[in-house]
């Protein structure tokens, strides 16, 4: 599991500093010390300190989740940067955002931090806790059955600051001014039981478990704990005894009383319950401690070290408890002993290589293979080919066809089967600035992540996770890479449209815009290439003759007035460039068209059209044809498909709903006797552009679905 070790120590980093200051500070020692019993535990380790961007260092950590996937865990031992009820800060916001933690939460820390409402609730319960008094002032009057001496200290702090023994009226009233203004709340006066100090250690929910008591001998001097003595100041030394040598009638006691307390004040996991025996044999509750002290001779780990736990023990127990309080068991995943269902192997296979699945991504980000970059596709095609192959899959032969075509399949062969499609190249403007691999608690960035690399990456997984159930090698299927997806796949179409017709089935690995999205239409693509020259006219010449460029740009403002949303048909100017000679208006315009369409019939209208348009007046043109994506027709095979996939997703409680696309792809190649459905890659948003983004998420959901899909008993015999 990856847990964060999140403290206060030394960071400030917060917009403004105001209000009461912490005064608490773990120590460096101690947060090694957990750092190291976590690893022991087998956990994948990082300590935060929790300030301002704890949220986002925490997303980039242990991001969102699918259903049946243990999130990462926090290990809180942190008590807040400043203002009131500090240690509530941390788990209010882990609570807000959805990160399981160990500790209590913001109610029982809130409760057990105020000492007047706990000694309240404590009294509401008949449990015993000393007689009391609040000065909300220094001057406030003392009822009359109140009497000395007294403990003081402020009414909302903890580890004894401000702690002070008084035995008259006027030291109180000196002691309760130092405290109102030194902590700017009000003072509890509480009546001071004479007698020895007992510590219960808690561990636990249900059942809630109580250590042995421990007593701390204070040796010489004052009987109580101050801060002096729990930071080393004092230059006394507390030794913790335990077990508390107080009987055993008194022991079980202690142990009712502690579990009581931590009960009534809503508290999870582990609590330290302070008390005071009296001459008489009366304990009376001090306070409860909801973030106990993992000092290295604390009393807390003292009474743990007699139950037989170590502190990597008892650090990897309270691991577990805090487990089991968020999900029902002991244990760190319930997939642990290797389930024998496929799809709980599956589930458990992505679910624990989620940072291999974004190293893999950031690998294939840092090779750069744009479209005209044929060493980078070559580099690219060789990374496929050593993945494939050590998963088993062969090359098929016929419809291999470097540099713009790759098929492998399994065992089982493809024919009859599923094939996979997915392209290796990036198809990157050159005008768009790039952008370096990155990411952030949501989302992964970086160059045609969304486009390219993170669908192949789900491909790799989701054949991994197969390979891991041992039903890859049985499963017919096929996987086909191409690499001129930037030139709309003018050179691999023949190819493609060859594999996908010995397929039952094909699976295009193109982005989505939104979770849960299949698309089962989309519309075709043509580009064209409008080249148009004319005379250079040197500005202010008279002439009868309309210059070049704004001619042509005349032509192509008419060829866009045929876009109709109806007719689910668009015409648009995607660039245009002209050259001149200096101090000379444009002699060559070049311009690129393309036309989105539904219908073929509607296309081939669009380009006589066009060509009707340009042949007017004489005017040397060249209208090139560059490529043409067959629109993608919704069909019943497809439709089925889709339905299949969301069936699955709704076990998986992933999201799922189908819907077309104006996005071309190669799903239009596929013959129509072959049942198809597109946009089976991760979530994408700024698509082709400098921002292009995956979701980190969808990266294991997409191969989650595809991989539970594919693992069907059906698919191992479908051919």
């Amino acid at each position: 599991m990856k847990i964060a070790v999140v403290y206060n120590r030394d960071s400030k980093n917060v917009i403004n500093l105001f209000g009461m200051p912490n005064r608490e500070r773990i120590g460096l020692k101690t947060i090694r010390r957990l750092v190291d019993a976590l690893k022991k535990g087998g956990h994948l380790v990082i300590s935060l300190e929790a300030d301002k961007d704890l949220v986002e260092r925490l997303g980039d950590f242990m991001p969102q989740v699918v259903r049946g996937e243990r999130p990462g865990m926090v290990f809180n031992v942190s008590y807040g940067l400043q203002g009131q009820a500090r240690y509530t800060h941390v788990p209010s916001i882990l609570e807000m955002v959805g990160f399981p933690y160990v500790g209590s939460g913001p109610l029982g820390h809130s409760l057990a931090l105020d000492k007047v409402v706990t000694k309240m609730l404590l009294r509401q319960r008949d449990i015993p806790t000393p007689d009391f008094a609040v000065l909300d002032t220094p001057d406030t009057e003392l009822p009359p059955d109140l009497s000395y001496p007294m403990i003081v200290k402020p009414k909302n702090e903890a580890v004894s600051f401000g702690l002070k023994v008084v035995d008259d009226e006027d030291s109180l009233r000196d002691a309760a001014k130092v405290i109102y203004e030194e902590f700017r709340q009000p003072v509890l006066a509480e009546q001071y039981i004479t007698g020895r100090e007992i510590n219960v250690g808690i561990l636990g929910n249900d059942p809630v478990e109580a250590f042995q008591p421990v007593l701390l001998d204070f040796g010489e001097g004052a009987q109580i704990y101050t801060y002096e003595d729990k930071t080393g100041r004092s230059g006394r030394q507390i030794r913790p005894v335990c077990p508390a040598p107080i009987g055993e009638d008194l022991t079980e006691k202690a142990k009712d009383i502690a579990i009581r307390t931590f009960k009534v004040l809503g508290l999870s996991d582990c609590a330290r319950i302070d008390m005071r025996l009296d001459d008489t044999g009366q304990l009376y509750v001090l306070e409860a401690n909801s973030l106990p002290s993992l000092g290295e001779h604390g009393s807390y780990l003292v009474g743990a070290d007699h139950a037989g736990l170590d502190f990597t023990g008892f650090v990897n127990r309270l691991v577990d408890v805090a487990t089991a309080r968020y999900f029902g068991v002991p244990d760190v995943s319930p997939l642990e002993a290797r389930p024998k269902d496929t799809a709980s192997q599956i589930l458990l296979y992505i679910t624990q290589n989620r940072e291999r699945v974004e190293r893999r991504l950031r690998d294939w980000v840092q090779l750069s293979s744009s479209t005209s970059d044929p060493v980078g596709i070559e580099q690219a095609v060789g990374k496929a080919r050593r993945m494939l192959e050590g998963l088993g899959l062969k090359p098929v032969k016929e419809l291999t066809d470097g540099p713009e075509v790759w098929t492998w399949q399994t065992s089982a062969g493809f024919d009859g089967g599923t094939l996979l499609i997915a392209h290796l190249d990036t198809p990157v403007d050159t005008k768009v600035a790039l952008q370096p691999y990155r990411r952030d608690p949501e989302w992964v960035f970086g160059e045609g992540i969304g486009t390219s690399r993170a669908p192949l990456v789900v491909l790799e997984f989701t054949l991994r996770a197969l390979r891991r159930a041992r039903r890859l090698s049985r499963t017919p299927l096929g996987v086909l890479f191409y690499t001129d997806e930037g030139q709309g796949a003018l050179h691999s179409a023949e190819l493609i449209r060859e594999a996908a017709a010995r397929a039952k089935r094909a699976i295009i690995l193109s982005p989505v815009e939104s979770a849960g999205d299949f698309v089962t239409n989309r519309r075709g693509l043509r580009r064209y290439r409008l080249t148009v020259e004319g005379e250079s006219i040197r500005p202010g010449k008279r002439t009868r003759r309309i210059p070049v460029l704004r001619w042509t740009w005349n032509r192509l403002d008419e060829m866009t007035e045929m876009t109709s949303s109806k007719a689910r048909l668009a015409v648009e100017v995607l660039d245009i460039e002209s050259e001149r000679n200096p101090m000379m208006t444009p002699h060559r315009i070049t311009a690129e068209i393309a036309v989105a369409y539904f219908n073929i019939e509607d296309a081939a209208h669009v380009e006589r059209r066009m060509r009707e348009i340009l042949g007017r007046r004489g005017r040397r043109w060249k209208l090139t044809l560059l490529s043409d994506r067959p629109p993608m027709k919704e069909r019943a095979q497809g439709l089925r498909l889709a339905r299949a996939f969301e069936d699955v997703a709704r076990t998986l409680e992933l999201p799922a709903g189908h819907h077309s696309s104006a996005w071309p792809s190669v799903a239009g190649l596929v013959p129509a006797k072959v049942a198809c459905i597109c946009g089976l890659g991760p979530v994408c948003r700024d698509r082709g552009t400098s921002r292009e983004a995956v979701q980190r998420v969808s990266l294991v959901q997409r191969a989650l679905l595809l991989a539970t899909f594919l693992s069907r008993p059906g698919e191992a015999k479908s051919r």
